[in-house]
This record gives C-alpha cells, sequence and structure tokens, in this order.
C-alpha cells in the first residue's frame, strides 16, 4: 500500500531571490556608468591638451592668446580685480609728427645710400658694408664688419676712418643708440674673452667716434653689446655669419607730445589713492 503524499510547503518568500538580485544588477549598472563618465572626463581633457598643443605649434593660435577650452573646467581664483588698461590712440597731431619723422628718416637714407654708392663707385667702400631699414623705434644704420672692422677688432680700419665720418656728417643731432653685435663663433684673444666684450668695445669705438664728431651730446647717446644673440640672419651660412657681425646706430624717434586727455589721466593717477594691498595667504 503506497505512502500518502503530503502537500509541498509553498514558500512565500521567493520573491526575495528575484529582487536581491534585481537590486545587485541595478548597483552595479550605476557603477559602470559613474566609471564610464569619470574614464570619458579624462580622456576629454587629454583631447583637449592634446588638440590645443597641436594648433599652438601649427601656428593656428597664437601661443599668448585666449584659446577656448573643450570642456567645461573650473575658473581659477583670482587674487586681485582685473585692472582696466587704457590705450592712448594716436591723435592727428601725433599722426603727423610721426609721418615727418619718417619723412626726415627716409631722407637721412638716401643721403647715407648716395655716400655708400660713391664710395663705392670709387673703390673705397663694398656696398654691402651698409645697410638701413627703418623701424618702429626710428631709423636702423647697419656697419657691417667686412667694411669698417678687421676680424677680432674693436677698431675701425685707417682706410674706413674717413667713410665712418662721412656718414656721422649726415646724421642729425637726437638720441640715439649704438649696439654691437657678431656671430656665434666664440671668440677668445689676449684682448676680449668672449664676444660679449668685442660687440661691447665696438659699440663704445663707434659711440665715441660720433661724440668726437659732434654729431650727438655725449647725455643722448648709449652703447651696450649683445654678442650673437640678436642676430638678423641665419649663423649657419657664411653669409648670415657676415650680416650678423655688425654695430647699429639707432637713430630714435623722439616719443610723441601728450595729449591733454593723457595729461589729465596721469594726474588722476598720481592722486588716486594707493591700492589696498592683499590679505597675505594662510600658511598650509
Amino acid at each position: 500500500m503506497s505512502k500518502k503524499k503530503h502537500p509541498e510547503h509553498v514558500n512565500h518568500e521567493r520573491w526575495l531571490v528575484s529582487y536581491a538580485d534585481f537590486i545587485t544588477l541595478l548597483f552595479a549598472f550605476f557603477v559602470v556608468l559613474f566609471a564610464s563618465s569619470q574614464s570619458d572626463k579624462k580622456k576629454a581633457v587629454s583631447l583637449s591638451k592634446a588638440m590645443q598643443s597641436a594648433f599652438l605649434s601649427s601656428g593656428i593660435f597664437d601661443k599668448d592668446s585666449k584659446t577656448p577650452s573643450l570642456i567645461d573646467e573650473p575658473a581659477p581664483p583670482s587674487e586681485a580685480p582685473p585692472v582696466p588698461i587704457t590705450l592712448a590712440l594716436p591723435t592727428a597731431v601725433q599722426q603727423a609728427i610721426q609721418a615727418q619723422q619718417t619723412a626726415e628718416f627716409k631722407e637721412i637714407e638716401r643721403k647715407i645710400d648716395d655716400l655708400v654708392k660713391a664710395k663705392a663707385a670709387a673703390k673705397i667702400l663694398n656696398p654691402a658694408a651698409v645697410d638701413m631699414h627703418l623701424a618702429d623705434e626710428g631709423l636702423i644704420v647697419s656697419l657691417r664688419e667686412a667694411g669698417f672692422f678687421n676680424s677680432g677688432s674693436a677698431e675701425v680700419r685707417p682706410e674706413a676712418i674717413d667713410t665712418l665720418r662721412a656718414i656721422a656728417a649726415t646724421l642729425p643731432h637726437q638720441p640715439m643708440r649704438v649696439e654691437g653685435h657678431t656671430d656665434n663663433r666664440p671668440i677668445h684673444t689676449a684682448q676680449f674673452a668672449t664676444n660679449w666684450e668685442l660687440s661691447t668695445a665696438r659699440a663704445a669705438f663707434i659711440a665715441r667716434a660720433l661724440i668726437d664728431q659732434g654729431v650727438v651730446d655725449p647725455a643722448q647717446i648709449s652703447a651696450s653689446g649683445y654678442a650673437e644673440f640678436h642676430p638678423v640672419a641665419t649663423n649657419d651660412t657664411d653669409d648670415g655669419r657676415r650680416q650678423n657681425r655688425r654695430v647699429d646706430i639707432i637713430l630714435l624717434r623722439p616719443p610723441p607730445p601728450a595729449t591733454a586727455a593723457q595729461i589729465k589721466a596721469a594726474e588722476d593717477a598720481a592722486k588716486a589713492p594707493p591700492a589696498t594691498p592683499l590679505p597675505p595667504k594662510p600658511s598650509r
């Protein structure tokens, strides 16, 4: 005789198993989303920096300009309020004065050019020994080493003294600056240890010659040496090095006269109270 089967006990809490599995999967899903968002943010920052670096290296963006960021980054805290910058626009009077100065410089340039051509025709001077060009600061008259100096020497060659005096006679009585320059080949002699000494000595010799000729007031001239660090051409070729070995006589533009608005702005700035210094940062 078979045993009587008892009815199976129904478990009414089996739904907790499914619910626990669902909660676990949901938690894992959100963890994956959070990790993906952090990874994408790092990749976005790396992509932004890489693109900006590529644009800067290719010259599309100026390295000093403000380039927009590809992602939202917190702005750095400012330590002081921004100070507005007032740019003085050239007035009609200032523009007329600058135009007159440029015309005077071009006339001086023409006179020196005629002088150099005459010396070259007489086979006294190489026409490439003197170069001139206008710059923002004034007229630059470059005396090349090949026409005025022996290699490694700071004294003008005797046959070039008359040419230097003739050039000095065409220069106006105004402030000027004399700069000595060399190429990048090192020098070490009993008189000059480096190119610094050589370039400075050459500039001082030309400045003294201009003062002796009565071209300029000693209080309105300065002399300095820059060695090989302000080249005008490449130092990889003989021609470039010849151009870099020079002494520049710079006829400086006089500063433009101040307008009434600029004078008033300067007076107001002088009367303004001093800015309150920022409190020191707390030490960590």
